[in-house]
Parts: structure tokens; sequence; C-alpha cells
């Protein structure tokens, strides 16, 4: 179940499981083997993506969540962003959430970079007058201006994640959400000057005093910034506590 109300803590998880069926076809017969067309059977097969999982989490404070490809990472963030619901367990979520999945997602190419801007602005909750207003800076911050009204298609990759940074980045500022959730979403590309701006920005953003959960792939991000780290593995937690710890005893496990 999930529970909305104005409890002090933001987020909420005890023993929480989530589940997906998994159909297996089963055939029978000589034509059914050769061809899988006739007699076929269907057995349906639960998987638990996520088994038993209970978190602290401090109002204010930074998660880290480290674990291999299929872990229940990313399954676990989409619980709590309320695209999934737990099957079992209490989510408690208290606050507005913003799930971001990828800053260098979700454009258009075959729209005008200044078309994207409004396009990701307006997903991300800003209205045009919101948009008008921080439209020169989002286009400064990417140092794109000359291509303003090029198709996204044209621009190399380090150029669509400037852009795609850029406006993302505005966005959540203007909206200071209570609950901030990011999944692999913290590569800006472009070269070292940009990324360094970018790291500037998502310092300004992880001092907001938001409840931030990322889910990344980049260790040492994890140790700098996040207050505290999970480790997960086949969708139980298997350490939790100071990053450095959690991560070195994931990297142990790993090698």
């Amino acid at each position: 179940m999930i529970i909305q109300n104005d409890d002090k803590k933001r987020i909420v998880v005890e023993n929480i499981g989530k589940k997906f069926d998994l159909g297996k076809q089963k055939k029978d017969g000589l034509l059914g083997s050769l061809f899988g067309i006739l007699n076929r059977k269907v057995e349906k097969k639960e998987f638990w993506a996520l088994k038993n999982v209970t978190l602290d989490f401090e109002n204010g404070k930074i998660l880290g969540i480290v674990g291999r490809n299929g872990s229940g990472k990313s399954t676990l963030l989409r619980l709590l962003a309320g695209i999934y619901l737990p099957d079992e367990g209490k989510l408690e979520i208290n606050g507005q959430v913003l799930y971001l999945a990828g800053f260098s997602r979700g454009l258009m190419p075959k729209l005008t970079m200044r078309e994207n801007i409004y396009l990701i602005c307006s997903l991300l909750g800003l209205n045009n007058k919101e948009i008008k207003e921080r439209f020169d800076e989002i286009v400064d911050f990417s140092e794109l201006r000359d291509y303003l009204d090029t198709q996204v298609f044209k621009f190399s990759s380090g150029m669509t994640s400037r852009l795609s940074f850029s406006a993302t980045i505005f966005s959540i500022t203007h909206r200071q959400p209570e609950i901030i959730l990011i999944d692999e979403a913290l590569e800006a590309g472009a070269d070292l000057t940009f990324r360094n701006k970018a790291t500037s920005k998502i310092e300004e953003l992880l001092a907001g005093g938001a409840n931030i959960v990322i889910v990344s792939h980049n260790l040492e991000f994890i140790k700098k910034y996040c207050h505290k780290a999970v480790w997960m593995d086949k969708g139980v937690v298997k350490k939790t506590g100071d990053p450095e710890e959690v991560i070195n005893a994931y990297i142990k496990n790993a090698i």
C-alpha cells in the first residue's frame, strides 16, 4: 500500500517486496515442439525483484544505492516514484517527488534545440512564462546559443547531453521538490569544462535540503556526496551504512 499524509518522515520503506509474473511457454507434441504453434500451455513463474527491503531515510539526506545490474536498484526507485506499486510491505511517501532517469534522455531529435527546451521544461512542470524567464540561463549554461534553431538529430552526443542537462537542472531548481530520485542521471557528457560546471550545479541541487536517492555505478560520486549508501544484490539489501564501508564491501564481493 502507498500512504500519503503529513507525517514528518518523507519516505518510509518497511519490508517491501515487488514481484513480476514471467510467462513461460510449454509445448506438447511433435508439431508443437517443432513449430511452437500447437497445444501450447503457459506456466506462470513469479520473479521477486525486491524482497523484504527496509530502509531508513532521514529528511534532507542523500542516499546512494549501488549494486550489479539486475539487483533491484531501479525497481526500488520506480516504487518510490509511484510507477510501480509494492506487492507487500509498507511504502509511505510524503512530499512532491521528482524522478529523473537520465539527463540525456527525453529529447525529440526532429525538434530544434529551442523546441526541446520548451518540451523538457514543460514536462518538468514549468509553464510558458516560467520557461521564458529561465530560457536565456539554460541556453547560456549549455553554451549552444548558435544552435537554437538546429534540429537535435544534427547534434553530437556531447551537445545533446549539454542541452538536456541544462534544461533539466534549471527546471529542477525551480520546482524545489521534497524528494528527488536520480537513476543513472549524473553523466553530463561534453568536455571537462562543462563537466565541472555540471558538477557545480549538481552540488547546488544536493545542498537544497531535499531527500535525494541516487542509483549509480559511479562509486566515487556516491562516496563523495552521499550521507549513506545501500548495497543491493538480487533484490535484497546486503549492507547499509557509511558509503565508503558499503562500497568497499560491494567491491570486495564483486572481485
